[in-house]
Protein backbone atom coordinates (compact mmCIF):
# COMPACT_ATOMS: atom_id res chain seq x y z
CA UNK A 1 0.00 0.00 0.00
CA UNK A 2 3.04 2.06 0.83
CA UNK A 3 4.21 1.39 -2.78
CA UNK A 4 1.01 2.25 -4.44
CA UNK A 5 0.81 5.74 -2.21
CA UNK A 6 4.16 7.06 -3.08
CA UNK A 7 3.65 5.62 -7.30
CA UNK A 8 0.16 7.50 -7.31
CA UNK A 9 1.80 10.76 -5.35
CA UNK A 10 4.61 10.53 -8.16
CA UNK A 11 2.28 10.17 -10.99
CA UNK A 12 -0.11 12.70 -9.97
CA UNK A 13 3.15 14.92 -9.61
CA UNK A 14 3.91 14.51 -12.96
CA UNK A 15 0.91 15.57 -14.07
CA UNK A 16 0.82 18.76 -12.02
CA UNK A 17 3.93 19.33 -13.59
CA UNK A 18 3.55 18.52 -16.96
CA UNK A 19 0.64 20.71 -17.37
CA UNK A 20 2.41 24.12 -15.51
CA UNK A 21 3.67 26.06 -18.33
CA UNK A 22 6.87 27.55 -17.00
CA UNK A 23 8.17 31.33 -18.00
CA UNK A 24 11.93 32.62 -17.87
CA UNK A 25 13.21 36.20 -17.50
CA UNK A 26 16.58 37.69 -17.06
CA UNK A 27 16.00 39.61 -13.64
CA UNK A 28 19.46 41.23 -14.54
CA UNK A 29 18.62 42.24 -18.23
CA UNK A 30 15.28 43.52 -16.49
CA UNK A 31 17.17 45.54 -13.89
CA UNK A 32 19.97 47.21 -15.69
CA UNK A 33 17.76 48.01 -19.27
CA UNK A 34 14.98 49.72 -16.93
CA UNK A 35 14.58 53.37 -17.17
CA UNK A 36 14.46 53.94 -13.46
CA UNK A 37 17.20 51.98 -12.79
CA UNK A 38 19.08 54.82 -15.15
CA UNK A 39 17.41 57.32 -13.24
CA UNK A 40 18.52 56.18 -9.75
CA UNK A 41 21.81 55.74 -10.71
CA UNK A 42 22.24 58.88 -11.75
CA UNK A 43 20.74 60.34 -8.73
CA UNK A 44 23.10 58.08 -6.61
CA UNK A 45 26.04 59.53 -8.39
CA UNK A 46 25.04 63.30 -8.04
CA UNK A 47 24.66 62.70 -4.39
CA UNK A 48 28.23 60.89 -4.93
CA UNK A 49 29.89 63.98 -6.74
CA UNK A 50 28.58 66.26 -3.87
CA UNK A 51 29.77 64.11 -1.08
CA UNK A 52 33.37 63.78 -2.72
CA UNK A 53 33.30 67.55 -3.50
CA UNK A 54 32.90 67.96 0.49
CA UNK A 55 35.48 65.70 1.53
CA UNK A 56 38.01 67.34 -0.94
CA UNK A 57 37.41 70.02 0.67
CA UNK A 58 37.88 68.72 4.54
CA UNK A 59 40.98 67.34 3.19
CA UNK A 60 42.55 70.50 1.80
CA UNK A 61 41.56 72.14 5.57
CA UNK A 62 43.47 68.97 6.87
CA UNK A 63 46.72 69.34 5.17
CA UNK A 64 46.70 73.07 5.04
CA UNK A 65 46.41 72.47 8.76
CA UNK A 66 48.68 69.78 9.02
CA UNK A 67 51.29 71.72 7.29
CA UNK A 68 51.10 75.01 9.80
CA UNK A 69 51.78 72.55 12.80
CA UNK A 70 54.52 71.68 10.86
CA UNK A 71 56.13 75.37 10.51
CA UNK A 72 55.22 75.73 14.13
CA UNK A 73 57.07 72.73 15.17
CA UNK A 74 60.34 74.02 13.22
CA UNK A 75 59.76 77.33 15.24
CA UNK A 76 59.30 75.68 18.30
CA UNK A 77 62.34 73.79 17.92
CA UNK A 78 64.76 77.15 16.14
CA UNK A 79 67.75 77.71 18.46
CA UNK A 80 67.80 81.31 16.72
CA UNK A 81 65.28 82.82 18.57
CA UNK A 82 64.82 82.91 22.10
CA UNK A 83 63.52 80.38 24.52
CA UNK A 84 60.89 81.96 25.46
CA UNK A 85 59.44 82.55 22.01
CA UNK A 86 60.24 78.90 21.09
CA UNK A 87 58.04 77.95 23.98
CA UNK A 88 54.91 80.05 22.53
CA UNK A 89 55.74 78.43 19.46
CA UNK A 90 55.43 74.81 21.10
CA UNK A 91 52.54 75.94 22.80
CA UNK A 92 50.96 77.21 19.51
CA UNK A 93 51.83 73.96 17.99
CA UNK A 94 50.49 71.65 20.86
CA UNK A 95 47.06 73.46 19.93
CA UNK A 96 47.36 73.08 16.59
CA UNK A 97 47.99 69.53 16.58
CA UNK A 98 44.79 69.00 19.06
CA UNK A 99 43.12 70.94 16.46
CA UNK A 100 44.61 68.82 13.90
CA UNK A 101 43.45 65.23 15.22
CA UNK A 102 39.63 66.26 16.15
CA UNK A 103 39.87 67.48 11.97
CA UNK A 104 41.39 64.24 11.13
CA UNK A 105 38.41 61.92 13.59
CA UNK A 106 35.72 64.87 11.55
CA UNK A 107 36.48 63.74 8.23
CA UNK A 108 36.85 60.11 9.23
CA UNK A 109 32.98 60.37 10.97
CA UNK A 110 31.91 62.24 7.62
CA UNK A 111 33.54 59.43 5.26
CA UNK A 112 31.61 56.85 7.22
CA UNK A 113 28.33 58.68 7.07
CA UNK A 114 28.74 59.68 3.67
CA UNK A 115 29.34 56.17 2.52
CA UNK A 116 26.51 54.75 4.94
CA UNK A 117 24.39 57.32 3.04
CA UNK A 118 24.85 56.37 -0.37
CA UNK A 119 24.50 52.45 0.76
CA UNK A 120 21.03 53.23 2.52
CA UNK A 121 19.66 55.32 -0.68
CA UNK A 122 21.13 52.56 -3.27
CA UNK A 123 19.43 49.61 -0.78
CA UNK A 124 16.07 51.67 -0.46
CA UNK A 125 15.86 52.65 -4.69
CA UNK A 126 17.18 48.60 -5.32
CA UNK A 127 13.90 47.34 -3.41
CA UNK A 128 11.62 49.49 -5.19
CA UNK A 129 12.69 49.18 -8.36
CA UNK A 130 12.57 45.12 -7.94
CA UNK A 131 9.18 45.52 -6.38
CA UNK A 132 8.05 47.11 -9.69
CA UNK A 133 9.78 44.13 -11.80
CA UNK A 134 8.28 41.58 -9.92
CA UNK A 135 4.62 43.01 -10.06
CA UNK A 136 5.69 43.36 -13.83
CA UNK A 137 6.84 40.00 -14.48
CA UNK A 138 3.52 38.42 -12.27
CA UNK A 139 1.27 40.40 -14.21
CA UNK A 140 2.44 39.32 -17.95
CA UNK A 141 2.65 35.61 -16.47
CA UNK A 142 -0.45 35.89 -15.06
CA UNK A 143 -1.90 37.39 -18.91
CA UNK A 144 -0.04 34.20 -20.20
CA UNK A 145 -1.17 31.77 -18.40
CA UNK A 146 2.33 30.90 -16.99
CA UNK A 147 2.27 29.16 -13.65
CA UNK A 148 5.99 29.42 -12.34
CA UNK A 149 8.61 31.98 -13.74
CA UNK A 150 11.90 31.29 -13.33
CA UNK A 151 15.43 33.93 -13.30
CA UNK A 152 18.24 32.74 -15.56
CA UNK A 153 20.02 35.36 -14.12
CA UNK A 154 20.34 34.37 -10.46
CA UNK A 155 23.14 32.71 -8.52
CA UNK A 156 22.92 30.33 -5.52
CA UNK A 157 25.24 30.93 -2.71
CA UNK A 158 27.84 28.34 -4.91
CA UNK A 159 27.64 30.65 -7.45
CA UNK A 160 26.49 28.10 -9.73
CA UNK A 161 23.11 28.99 -11.86
CA UNK A 162 19.29 28.19 -11.28
CA UNK A 163 18.64 27.35 -14.28
CA UNK A 164 21.10 25.22 -15.73
CA UNK A 165 19.07 24.95 -19.19
CA UNK A 166 16.77 26.46 -21.01
CA UNK A 167 15.98 26.72 -25.22
CA UNK A 168 14.72 30.87 -24.65
CA UNK A 169 10.95 30.13 -26.00
CA UNK A 170 9.39 31.06 -23.15
CA UNK A 171 11.29 33.86 -21.81
CA UNK A 172 9.32 36.61 -21.12
CA UNK A 173 12.18 39.44 -20.34
CA UNK A 174 11.67 41.49 -23.72
CA UNK A 175 8.03 41.70 -23.26
CA UNK A 176 8.47 42.38 -19.67
CA UNK A 177 10.77 45.13 -20.42
CA UNK A 178 8.74 46.32 -23.25
CA UNK A 179 5.88 46.65 -20.55
CA UNK A 180 8.24 48.42 -17.96
CA UNK A 181 10.05 51.31 -19.96
CA UNK A 182 7.05 52.09 -21.79
CA UNK A 183 6.60 56.16 -21.44
CA UNK A 184 10.10 56.59 -20.34
CA UNK A 185 10.85 60.01 -20.32
CA UNK A 186 14.52 59.14 -20.60
CA UNK A 187 16.25 57.11 -23.41
CA UNK A 188 16.16 53.50 -22.54
CA UNK A 189 18.86 52.18 -25.27
CA UNK A 190 21.58 49.66 -23.68
CA UNK A 191 24.55 51.99 -23.45
CA UNK A 192 27.78 50.22 -24.07
CA UNK A 193 30.08 49.35 -21.96
CA UNK A 194 32.34 51.91 -20.75
CA UNK A 195 35.92 51.90 -19.27
CA UNK A 196 36.29 51.34 -16.01
CA UNK A 197 37.14 54.75 -13.91
CA UNK A 198 39.31 54.62 -11.24
CA UNK A 199 37.75 54.31 -7.75
CA UNK A 200 37.12 57.58 -6.02
CA UNK A 201 37.26 58.15 -2.18
CA UNK A 202 33.93 57.27 -1.65
CA UNK A 203 33.50 54.61 -4.17
CA UNK A 204 30.58 52.04 -4.21
CA UNK A 205 30.16 49.30 -6.15
CA UNK A 206 26.83 50.59 -7.75
CA UNK A 207 23.62 48.73 -8.06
Amino acid sequence: MIFLAVLLTTVLSTSVFAQSKIGTVSLKTLFDNYYKTKLAQAAINDRKTQLDKDDQNMRANLNAEANAYQQLLQQANDQAISSEERDRRQKEADAKLKQLQDSQAALDDYERQAQATLNDQRAQMRDKILQEIEVAVTSTAKADGYTMVIDTAAETVNATPVVVYTSGENDLTDTVLKQLNAGAPIDTTPAPSAASAPPSLLSTNGF
